[in-house]
């Protein structure tokens, strides 16, 4: 399955400095970001056991890996072998497997979106999810075998969610993230690749990728009007054979950068739903997001093509017209 080919990694700097800088500050967001960055990222690696362990079967290793990341954390776990296309352009890596770790986000703290608190849920599942792919890197090397850290939020080898789709965590729905049958879009992603011999999972299908079609209910809450009304039938293919849906980067981007990381697409995609009425942990919460829908600013496509990946410019002839609401 190939999803992408030779994508460059996404260039924060620049596309920040194109809309007019990094504007939003959120004390904990800071803080946390600050912790990864100088105290996850000095973890990354470390030394291997001469003693290697010896595993039956791959089933048996697969099995054994799986136990161990849901025990340091994990809420989803797959095994998939890594393609040339699973990394970014001029990246590399000498490991065979990719254990995608999913970690969830509580729909409590996206019932107002954009909002302080959605931006602080998303950061803080990467640091969650940072101290999983950490712990879990650290025991494969106590084992005797290489791996490598793939950090939800760094300089990354992988790309995350095609890794995800191969080792069936989910299927990619129309505002281009992940839904889990059992979680929906409210997770995120960190990654191991290690070369330890294990059986891989194989990508589901679950009828998401259906519902997607005949569900718009991200597109029409898109504030920066950024998630198309139908796939690309000119790009690449899903592991169904469905064309994808591409979401105009140059749109979203702008209004992501403004409005407190946005993530409205998330909470107002209706996929389990009725999950939803409760949260992951039994608070009760509203069934729909309040979201807050402000004037758009307008699209921003000028980083190099060299250093970004190829997106649509989705509906800018005829765009969304939105009445600014304030947040309450």
């Amino acid at each position: 399955m190939t999803l992408n080919n030779n994508i460059p990694a996404f260039n924060w700097t620049e596309w920040y400095e194109g809309v007019g800088g990094r504007t939003i500050n959120i004390p904990d967001v800071e803080r946390i970001m600050g912790e990864i960055r100088n105290k996850q990222a000095q973890r990354f690696n470390g030394p291997v056991s001469s003693q290697k362990k010896i595993f039956n079967s791959s089933k048996e290793a697969a099995k054994h890996i799986k136990s161990k990341a849901k025990e340091f954390g994990a809420d989803l776990v797959g095994i998939c072998e890594i393609e040339s296309s699973d990394l970014y352009e001029g990246k590399t890596t000498n490991e065979k497997y990719a254990i995608s770790i999913g970690g969830k986000m509580l729909y409590t703290s996206f019932t107002n979106v954009p909002s302080n608190q959605s931006a602080i849920e998303c950061v803080e599942v990467y640091h969650r999810l940072g101290e999983v792919v950490i712990n879990l890197a650290n025991y494969i090397r106590s084992l005797g075998y290489t791996c490598e850290v793939e950090h939800p939020v760094g300089d990354s080898n992988l790309l995350h969610i095609p890794v995800a789709l191969k080792a069936g965590l989910g299927e990619l729905g129309r505002h281009g993230s992940i839904i889990n049958p059992e979680l929906g879009p409210l997770f995120r992603l960190g990654s191991v690749t290690t070369s330890i011999p294990m059986e891989i999972d194989q990508p589901i299908d679950a009828g998401i990728a259906a519902f997607c079609d005949n569900c718009k209910a991200c597109r029409i809450y898109c504030p920066a009007d950024a998630i198309p009304d139908e796939r690309d039938r000119f790009g690449k293919k899903d592991h169904l054979g469905n064309y994808l849906y591409r979401v105009d980067t140059g749109k979203c981007f702008p209004y992501f950068a403004k409005h407190e990381y946005c993530s409205a697409c998330l909470p107002t995609c209706v996929y389990n739903h009725k999950d939803w009425a409760t949260d992951f942990e039994g608070n009760k919460v509203k069934k729909y997001p309040h979201v807050i829908m402000e004037t758009p600013p307008k699209p921003f496509d000028g980083v190099s093509t060299e250093k970004r990946h190829n997106y649509p410019k989705f509906n800018r002839d005829n765009p969304k017209q939105y009445l600014p609401r304030k947040k309450k």
